[in-house]
């Protein structure tokens, strides 16, 4: 064979090799998007970012307090009787009703994914309304509006009465990290970051 031959078929082989490891590289990229995507779903999207839109949340967000409170299960009822993919207890739904100029919705109706999504929308925007700061306003999403308040009046947690410098629930610390997190990939895998 001569060395003209011998060099063709050498980068030949090399760029064959090269467009190999790009395919494989670009199928494991593709592959771990589709994990993400599973891990990190946009169900009801519709309903989420049209009441997103409607409360000027992010729906990053929205989709990930969904994540964290019910993992999208629109049946979901916790031990302390939050409904729901956004886990609505009655008794909020109640407050936001009269807020909204509306009959408060039955417990079934909370199991509605539309209903559900909205009233939890209403009820992230009137707290960040009252708190300012998204990290207090998912402390009292989590802990409730009462123990959030108390937290903000004591030096120990607040050093302003504006931000929580230490969430004193385990749980609602928990939750607060786990719904940035979760907003964070929703942003990166659908909103461009």
């Amino acid at each position: 064979m001569s060395q003209k031959r011998y060099k063709i078929r050498k980068s030949a082989v090399a760029i064959a090799l090269v467009l190999l490891i790009m395919i494989v590289g670009f199928g494991v990229w593709l592959a771990g998007r589709a994990i993400e995507k599973a891990t990190y779903p946009t169900r009801y999207r519709e309903f989420v970012e049209r009441c997103a839109e409607q409360y000027d949340l992010e729906p990053a967000l929205v989709f990930a307090v969904i994540k964290a409170e019910s993992s999208f299960r629109a049946d979901a009822v916790s031990s302390a009787g939050a409904i729901g993919l956004m886990q609505i207890m009655p008794s909020t739904a109640e407050k936001l009703a009269k807020r909204l100029g509306e009959e408060t919705p039955s417990e079934e109706a909370l199991r509605d994914p539309e209903t559900n999504i909205r009233y939890g929308c209403a009820m992230l925007a009137w707290m960040r309304g009252e708190f300012g700061s998204m990290d207090t306003v998912l402390a009292a999403y989590n802990a409730g509006w009462g123990n959030v308040s108390k937290w903000l009046a004591d030096e120990a947690y607040s050093s302003d009465g504006v931000t929580l410098h230490t969430i004193p629930f385990k749980e609602t610390e928990n939750f607060v990290s786990r719904v940035n997190l979760a907003a964070n990939k929703y942003r990166e895998i659908y909103y461009g970051g």
